[in-house]
């Protein structure tokens, strides 16, 4: 039962991404649905990565790492290399937390 369901998931998801490039030149959608289509998908990806980030568990994973993370995502808006906004993040979070800021 398990194997037919995936393969049938899996047929599915090749059929809906076979379909796009099909459709493309077959189905125009108006501007503000364009619009309101990008806007969705990076509130969507920003809520990902905020749930991500800032929780551990089913909880609020602590101040320091909300901390890191700003410090890492104001590193990325200052396109610094990707590894420093890694190595800041994490020293930011170890740092605050080492001084005992939960």
């Amino acid at each position: 039962m398990p194997v037919t369901a995936v393969l049938i998931l899996a047929a599915g998801t090749f059929a809906i991404r076979f379909a796009g490039p099909l459709l493309r030149d077959r189905v125009t959608l108006p501007d503000r649905v364009r619009e309101l289509m990008s806007a969705s998908a990076t509130v969507l990806l920003l809520a990902l990565v905020a749930v991500s980030a800032l929780t551990n568990g089913k909880q609020f994973g602590g101040w320091a790492l909300a901390i890191g993370v700003a410090v890492g995502g104001i590193a990325a808006w200052r396109k610094l290399p990707f590894v420093a906004v890694i190595v800041l993040a994490a020293v930011t979070t170890a740092g605050l937390r080492f001084i005992g800021v939960a």
